[in-house]
């Protein structure tokens, strides 16, 4: 949300009649926010200091960012919401517009039923490539099912031999991993994983690295943005199980 706030920080601070009260002893407009006199957009805007007839009404907390331009933070930076790091995540069921139908489920085999009940359904973690076929391709899915809550297929986890990498690992988290790796193991030991994180550097910006997955990047298959030949150069396998929970491994190379 921080881009939205800085795009729009600069409006709220010229349209001051929003910001306006009177003030009890005067019956002069206070801005709330400086708890300095303010027109309310009508005339002058009075900016406080020590001049002469210019006082502020009770008691106000400092506004996070410069008085003057309105773009720069003056005591602390915005926290990101708590109420959104402590929300639990729940499965979802929802009937959208154009009679498309979008599950989110919490736990694999929920994942599998879904799949079998639907086996045309999109499976979708990022929206990144999925959004673009939409919107400017004209495809049509009718069920979407989202796999980013699953903890099996979020797993990122340091093996002495590798890497194992869940499917709905974001590729912003892979670049942090692969970063720790690096640091810590032989460089004889981390050929690969250098190649993967030069190449993530490539990827987009932060925010679309934020949200694209591991599992969606190789299914897409890019020409761009690629990943699959790293994993076939380092001789990765990919676990994959079906709708009935039948597992196999293929080489990278073959899949």
């Amino acid at each position: 949300y921080r881009p939205i706030i800085d795009a729009f920080r600069v409006f709220a601070m010229t349209y001051t009649s929003v910001f306006t009260k009177s003030c009890p002893t005067n019956g002069e407009l206070i801005c709330p926010y400086s708890g300095k006199p303010c027109s309310g957009g009508e005339g002058k805007v009075h900016n406080g200091g020590s001049s002469a007839g210019v006082s502020t009404c009770g008691e106000h907390r400092p506004g996070f960012h410069n008085e003057i331009d309105g773009c720069t933070f003056k005591e602390k930076e915005l926290i990101f919401a708590p109420e959104l790091v402590l929300r639990n995540n729940f499965a979802l069921e929802l009937h959208c517009f154009g009679g498309i139908r979008w599950y989110s489920p919490l736990k694999l085999k929920n994942l599998f039923h879904l799949k079998s009940h639907y086996p045309a359904g999109k499976l979708v973690v990022g929206n990144t490539e999925i959004g673009i076929e939409i919107n400017f391709k004209n495809a049509q899915y009718p069920v979407l099912i989202s796999v980013s809550h699953v903890p099996e297929l979020n797993v990122l986890s340091i093996k002495e031999n590798g890497l194992e990498i869940g499917s709905s690992v974001r590729l912003s988290r892979l670049q942090e991993v692969l970063k720790e790796v690096i640091a810590e193991r032989e460089i004889h030991e981390t050929s690969s994983f250098r190649a993967l994180s030069d190449q993530l550097k490539w990827f987009a910006g932060k925010k679309m690295k934020n949200v694209s997955s591991v599992g969606g990047n190789i299914c897409t298959a890019s020409p761009i943005s690629d990943l699959n030949p790293l994993w076939m150069a380092a001789r990765g396998d990919f676990h994959i199980v079906d709708s009935k929970g039948e597992h196999r491994t293929v080489h990278a190379k073959n899949y």
